[in-house]
């Protein structure tokens, strides 16, 4: 168990530290970190792009995802 919380504790003392260095401490005064703002939009698409993989089959029963190469059966030969 020794070896797997090593890394986290470091990476742990790596966040504290750059905390350290931003220099303003009231934490009502400071913006969000763009980093921050990237993270949080990675692991939307993420969650969405779950989501739509997890319901892909109520999704298409729905109508709201169709086949990528799908055509007009109007277009279609007998």
């Amino acid at each position: 168990m020794q070896g797997r919380t090593r890394p986290f504790l470091q990476m742990l003392a790596r966040l504290r530290a750059l905390r350290a260095l931003d220099g303003s401490q009231d934490p009502d005064s400071r913006d969000a970190s763009p980093f921050l703002i990237l993270i949080a939009v990675v692991l939307a698409l993420l969650l969405a792009m779950l989501e739509v993989d997890l319901n892909h089959a109520a999704l298409q029963s729905l109508g709201l995802m169709g086949n990528a190469f799908s055509a007009d059966p109007i277009f279609k030969s007998p």
